[in-house]
């Protein structure tokens, strides 16, 4: 690894001569050009939580892989990643430093989301830290159409460097349509169902048997509620069955009340048990 040691030029005031001549030429400053030693490097990686003290190591240390992944990570600060950010990285998608991926290879995800999206290098860089994966979908056959789609929803401020929007823009078109189908199939229309999903964006990332069905099964079957209320009250889908809808509805059950959804959900728990003693 090349670093510079940049050292001011000695001005001529401070040399003693008998003759002085005017300095026509700006001064420019000297450098000394030296490589770090492969220890340094190794030193380094270890310090942006890319090579771990473990065994086996998490990445090969020779000097070819260390020098490719340092040219990776000289690749990310170049797209406004800094030092903070490799450990999330690392941590969360380690492939990204194996000399298996070439970092120029991430770059047609970046011009993606810097003309497509359109977003910032801030932005960029956020939604890249929410969802790694993202720089392994292809643009052409993934990024593009799932932008399409969610825009076609009406979704907005996709660009906006949350972890939902990172997920959903890393998520298929056609795994955003089976939600869709879902609520088509429990009797919303294809207009409803577009709108809950635009209400509730999160849906697209629930899975339809651990998660919207057993909810729906419950609201019709034990809450004895229609889908009537789901479709102006989507919002019930993302809370916990288990921890929420079931210990409120049975509350309300033994007190004989029964309340809109929203009131019965999002209400917090001390207005909740206050107000239904």
């Amino acid at each position: 690894m090349l670093h510079t040691l940049s050292l001011p030029t000695p001005s001529c005031s401070s040399i003693p001569t008998k003759t002085s001549k005017p300095n026509k030429t700006p001064s420019s400053p000297l450098y000394i050009k030296f490589h770090t030693s492969h220890r340094d490097n190794l030193r380094y990686l270890k310090a942006l939580g890319i090579i771990h003290n473990k065994k086996p190591p998490s990445i090969n240390t020779d000097t070819n892989t260390i020098d490719h992944v340092l040219a990776t990570v000289e690749f990310f600060k170049s797209k406004g990643f800094t030092e903070p950010d490799f450990p999330r990285l690392a941590y969360l998608c380690p492939q990204l430093f194996t000399t298996n991926c070439d970092p120029t290879d991430f770059a047609p995800v970046f011009d993606f989301l810097a003309t497509k999206l359109p977003a910032t290098t801030e932005e960029s860089r956020s939604l890249i830290l929410h969802c790694p994966r993202l720089l392994f979908s292809d643009v052409e056959f993934c990024l593009q159409p799932t932008l399409d789609y969610l825009r076609q929803l009406g979704m907005e401020n996709l660009s906006s460097p949350s972890s939902l929007n990172a997920h959903l823009l890393n998520t298929r078109a056609n795994k955003l349509r089976e939600k869709i189908g879902f609520l088509r199939s429990i009797g919303f229309s294809q207009e409803e169902a577009e709108r809950a999903c635009v209400r509730l964006p999160a849906m697209f990332g629930y899975s339809i048997d651990n998660n919207l069905w057993p909810k729906f099964k419950y609201l019709v079957d034990k809450m004895e509620r229609s889908v009537e209320e789901l479709k102006k009250f989507p919002q019930y889908f993302g809370f916990s069955l288990e921890k929420r809808i079931v210990p409120r509805h049975l509350h309300l059950k033994e007190r004989n009340v029964q309340i809109p959804l929203n009131r019965m959900l999002l209400w917090s728990d001390q207005k909740f048990y206050a107000k239904w003693k």
